[in-house]
């Protein structure tokens, strides 16, 4: 192979001009390297499948599935807000050289549209696995009928989430990592999807992927469990990413912004917060790690009441409390206990 391509360059530079030579011999070096790699750019040298994932909890879900059969990178950097993530053109254009891609669809917009120009062959999108739900917020006007009808926002339709749309034509919350149950089901599916795109390994994928769902749902049980006897139902945080464990697990989640964390709160909104505080005994206001926790300390602040955080895992740095998603979930567990007054 080698030796056909030099011979087959020669003969043709010496009849092409210099600009058409020199694109000629670049060509013939590329395909050499192709030639003499060992792999394709689906796989590792060593065998191992390659996963693009858009940002940590898609990647966690492709370790952990994956095992020592992948190779697994991520997008979106440690510490980089996910909503805001912007591709190099380099990014891009890897896309196209992924065995497998696992995104999760209307959660960052540049990776929509960097995956639909990529032409990769193997794609799992993370909600087709699941069920989304819609998280109402203040731009639908709901905030305002808490001080119209004497109860929280939205609360009947929607279990008193609040935030704007987030992406997508039906408004569908993105956040769904946060209830262990929808992505136990995004587990197994993710996993399907791996011993598709790498059949050698299909039974260790569906074995992994079968485990991980299994402790998924058992964290689930733990918070049942743990939020069971509570003093209050409803916590204020930061931004509204938690609308799942509220439906889940049936608390009020009231959020200072919506389910953008670039948006900002109305003096009306921050007003009706301090009405929910009060009316409803809450103790504590959460913030996140990779949001600015400014307003949150305002608001409590000017209540008198704690504050703590209750991460959205969007991303794990040296300032979350542990090192992944099941370590973060626990601390989340424990801030929602002491908060809501579980016993």
């Amino acid at each position: 192979m080698k030796m056909s391509v030099m011979r087959a360059s020669r003969r043709s530079i010496s009849g092409l001009t210099p600009a058409a030579a020199a694109a000629l011999s670049a060509a013939a070096v590329l395909t050499l390297s192709a030639c003499g790699d060992g792999s394709s750019g689906t796989v590792t040298e060593d065998g191992r499948l390659r996963v693009t994932a858009s940002f940590y909890p898609m990647q966690f879900l492709a370790e952990e599935i994956g095992g020592r059969h992948a190779e697994v990178s991520t997008l979106t950097k440690p510490g980089t807000e996910p909503h805001d993530l912007e591709l190099s053109p380099r990014q891009t254009g890897e896309l196209a050289d992924a065995g497998l891609i696992v995104y999760l669809k209307d959660m960052q917009p540049a990776v929509d549209e960097a995956i639909e120009q990529s032409g990769a062959e193997h794609v799992v999108e993370a909600s087709e696995f699941t069920s989304l739900e819609k998280h109402g917020g203040e731009e639908d006007g709901e905030h305002e009928e808490h001080e119209e009808d004497g109860g929280h926002a939205g609360e009947e339709a929607d279990g008193g989430h609040e935030g704007h749309d987030h992406g997508g034509e039906d408004g569908g919350d993105p956040h769904i990592w946060l209830d262990p149950v929808r992505y136990a089901e995004v587990a197994e599916g993710v996993g399907k999807a791996m011993a598709k795109a790498d059949p050698d390994h299909a039974a260790a994928y569906e074995k992994n992927a079968a485990e991980l769902a299994d402790r998924l749902r058992k964290l689930d049980g733990r918070f049942a469990a743990g939020l069971e006897n509570r003093r209050t139902d409803t916590f204020i945080t930061t931004h509204a990413a938690f609308g799942y464990i509220a439906d889940r697990y049936g608390l009020v989640q009231e959020s200072i912004k919506g389910l953008s964390p670039e948006s900002e709160p109305s003096a009306a909104r921050m007003k009706q917060l301090q009405d929910i505080a009060e009316d409803d005994g809450v103790t504590t206001v959460f913030f996140e790690t990779l949001v600015s926790d400014k307003t949150a300390r305002t608001l409590a602040g000017d209540l008198d009441l704690r504050t703590d955080v209750l991460d959205p895992i969007e991303g794990v740095t040296d300032k979350s409390k542990g090192d992944d998603y099941f370590e973060i979930m626990e601390a989340n567990l424990g801030a929602l206990q002491q908060a809501l007054g579980a016993k």
